[in-house]
């Protein structure tokens, strides 16, 4: 396991404050302990990888999420679509963009990959598709 630490030259003289997170950016679940002065990340430890550094620092100024979920379909074989932020969603805003979605209604045909939904909430984060909708006429039509 290695440490990562600031050059003393950029360390705070203030006193830093231990923040303990559970890393998700790979299978091992590293338990991170993140220390700071108020937003200035000073050192992460407990990393097993390299991605446990930058997961702690992100994790610790600016938390994010990956948001996905289903929104109603018309016109297709079923009645939901499955669907995902095109980027992790900041961790505050999640809600509010999750609630923006409720009564979306998209309609078929919907290729796999296609933005369905713009700036949502305004965070300025698409909603696209994570699977292709053949519309019912489309598969009256080929089956």
């Amino acid at each position: 396991m290695t440490e990562q630490t600031l050059p003393p030259d950029e360390q705070s003289t203030d006193e830093a404050e231990t923040f303990v997170y559970m890393c998700t950016s790979c299978p091992l679940g590293c338990r991170l302990e993140v220390d700071a002065v108020d937003e200035d990340v000073i050192e992460v430890r407990g990393h097993s990888c390299k991605r446990g550094v930058k997961y702690g620092t992100q994790e610790h100024t600016d938390p994010r999420r990956a948001v996905s979920t289903t929104v109603w379909l018309h016109g297709g074989p079923c009645e939901r679509l499955p669907v995902r932020a095109s980027e992790p969603v900041p961790k505050p805003q999640v809600r509010e963009f999750v609630r923006a979605l409720q009564g979306l209604v998209v309609e078929a045909p919907v290729d796999f990959g296609a933005v369905v939904a713009s700036d949502v909430a305004g965070t300025g984060i698409d909603l696209i598709a994570t699977r292709e909708i053949v519309s019912e006429r489309e598969r009256e039509t080929v089956g």
